[in-house]
C-alpha cells in the first residue's frame, strides 16, 4: 500500500512538472510572437471563421454575401463551363479546381497544374497527365508552379509576381497593365483576387454560356448573388469572377492546430510543434516575412530557388527566357525587382508536395534545410538580388525537425473538404470530368 502511495505521488509530481513545463513553453511562445507581431501579438494571427464574412478581408468593390459565395463555390468547381477548349472533345472536362482542389490544399497536387488538355487525376492530382492528342503548346498550363488559393483573402495582389490587382503594391504600375492581355483587367480597379478570377476564366478557357446558365440552377444562383445588376449584365464573366473571388476569400485554414492554440487550446499543439513554432518566430526569423494570419505577406524576396524549367519531370510552355522566371521584375520591368517572388502562405503544405515557385523541393524539410544553409540553387539569377536576410541560420538537425513538425502538422487543417460542393448544377464530376478522371474519382 505504501509503495502504491509513493508511486501515485510520484506520478502526480511528474504530471505537475510536465504541465508546468508546458505552460512555460506556451508563455515563451506567446511572448516571442508578440515581439515579432507587435500589433496584438498572436491574436492578430487568428483566422476568422469562414462564415464570419464581416471579418474576412474583402474588396470594397465586391462585398461578400452568402449568396455570392455560394455561386462562386459552384463555379469554381464547375466543369460544365469549360466550353472553349483547344479541342472539342475536351469540352466540359476541367475547372478552376483542376489546379486548386481541397485535398491538395487548393493546389494542383503535381509540379505543374494542367487544365485543358489534361486527363486523369490519380489519387490526389499527381496522376493528371497530358492528353496524347494535344501538343504541349496547346495545353492550358502556367510556366510556374500553381500557388494555393487558400488564405488568399490576405493578398491584395495575386500570383508569384503580384501582377493581378489594381491596389496594394500595384499602385503606380499602370504602365505594366498591357492592353489586350490578362493584366489589362487591372484597369477595372479590383483587388487581386477579383482581377485574377475575372482574367482567369478567359485564360483558362471558361465561358458563361447563356443556354447553360438558363437551363440549370445557375440562373437562380446568379439572380440571388447579383440582384442589383440588370439582367442584361448579370450573367457575365465579370460577375462569375466576382463570385469566384468571394468564394476564394472564405477558403481559410482556421481549423489548423496552431489556430486552435492561438484561440486558447494549449493542447492543440504538442511539445515538438510548439518548439518548432518558437524557432519559427524566434531563432529562424521566419515570422519576419510570414507575418499575416495566413503566414504570408505582400512582400517580394529573392531566395535563389530554381525555376519550373529546371524540374526533372517534363514541363510545358517553360523556357529560359520566360518573364515569369524574373518574378516581380517580369511584371514591373524594373531591374531591381528581378528574381523577387511573393512570400507564400504556409498552411496545408504537405497536401501538395512541391515547393518553391519552380517546384524544386519535394519535402517541407528540404525547404527548411535550404533556408538554413542559404546557398542559392539557381545559377542563372543575379546573386546581388538575394534578400539581405538570406543568410545561414545555424539551425541544428533537431531544430530543423521541430520547425518541420510545426509546418507539417501545426499548420494543417484536416477538414478542407467542407469547402467543396456536394454536387454541381450540371451534374458533372469535379475537379475533372474526363473519363479517366471519372473512373479514378469514382464519379459517374
Amino acid at each position: 500500500m505504501r509503495k502504491l502511495i509513493v508511486l501515485l505521488c510520484f506520478s502526480l509530481l511528474y504530471a505537475c512538472a510536465k504541465e508546468e513545463k508546458t505552460n512555460l513553453l506556451d508563455e515563451e511562445l506567446l511572448a516571442t510572437i508578440e515581439k515579432v507581431i507587435s500589433e496584438n501579438g498572436g491574436q492578430s494571427l487568428i483566422l476568422p471563421k469562414e462564415t464570419d464574412l464581416t471579418n474576412i478581408p474583402q474588396d470594397p468593390k465586391n462585398p461578400l454575401t452568402p449568396e455570392k459565395v455560394s455561386l462562386g463555390k459552384l463555379l469554381f468547381h464547375e466543369t460544365g463551363i469549360a466550353l472553349a477548349p483547344t479541342k472539342n472533345f475536351q469540352e466540359g472536362t476541367f475547372s478552376c479546381a483542376s489546379c486548386h482542389f481541397a485535398s491538395a490544399g487548393f493546389q494542383a497536387g503535381r509540379f505543374q497544374g494542367i487544365g485543358d488538355g489534361g486527363i486523369g487525376f490519380g489519387k490526389n492530382g499527381e496522376g493528371r497527365i497530358k492528353d496524347a492528342l494535344y501538343h504541349g503548346d496547346e495545353l492550358d498550363v502556367q510556366p510556374i508552379r500553381s500557388p494555393s488559393t487558400m488564405n488568399t483573402a490576405y493578398q491584395k495582389n495575386m500570383l508569384w509576381n503580384g501582377q493581378f490587382g489594381a491596389t496594394g503594391k500595384n499602385v503606380g504600375t499602370e504602365q505594366a497593365w498591357t492592353p489586350e492581355t490578362p493584366k489589362a483587367i487591372n484597369s477595372l480597379g479590383f483587388e487581386g483576387l477579383e482581377t485574377q478570377a475575372i482574367a482567369g476564366l478567359g485564360v483558362h478557357r471558361m465561358v458563361m454560356d447563356s443556354t447553360f446558365i438558363h437551363t440549370t440552377a445557375y440562373k437562380e444562383f446568379f439572380d440571388a448573388a447579383f440582384p442589383e445588376v440588370s439582367t442584361e449584365e448579370r450573367y457575365t464573366i465579370k460577375n462569375a469572377g466576382l463570385a469566384i473571388a468571394a468564394y476564394e476569400r472564405i477558403l481559410l485554414s482556421n481549423q489548423a492546430p496552431f489556430q486552435e492554440w492561438l484561440r486558447g487550446d494549449s493542447k492543440a499543439l504538442n511539445e515538438q510543434e510548439k518548439k518548432g513554432a518558437l524557432l519559427f518566430f524566434g531563432k529562424a526569423k521566419c515570422g519576419n516575412c510570414h507575418n499575416t494570419p495566413a503566414l504570408s505577406s505582400m512582400e517580394f524576396y529573392a531566395l535563389g530557388m530554381s525555376d519550373l524549367i529546371d524540374c526533372p519531370e517534363p514541363t510545358f510552355k517553360t523556357s529560359l527566357e520566360n518573364p515569369q522566371n524574373l518574378g516581380r521584375g517580369g511584371f514591373t520591368g524594373k531591374t531591381e525587382d528581378h528574381y523577387l517572388f511573393k512570400v507564400p502562405q504556409l498552411y496545408n503544405l504537405k497536401d501538395s508536395p512541391f515547393y518553391g515557385h519552380g517546384a524544386s523541393f519535394r519535402t517541407i524539410r528540404q525547404v527548411v534545410e535550404y533556408i538554413n544553409q542559404a546557398i542559392p540553387e539557381n545559377e542563372r539569377m543575379d546573386k546581388n538580388q538575394l534578400a539581405p536576410d538570406f543568410k545561414p541560420l545555424n539551425l541544428t538537425a533537431i531544430e530543423i525537425t521541430q520547425i518541420t513538425a510545426f509546418l507539417e502538422h501545426g499548420l494543417y487543417d484536416n477538414n478542407l473538404k467542407r469547402y467543396e460542393p456536394t454536387q454541381l448544377p450540371s451534374g458533372n464530376c469535379f475537379p475533372n470530368n474526363d473519363r479517366m478522371s471519372q473512373r479514378q474519382l469514382g464519379c459517374n
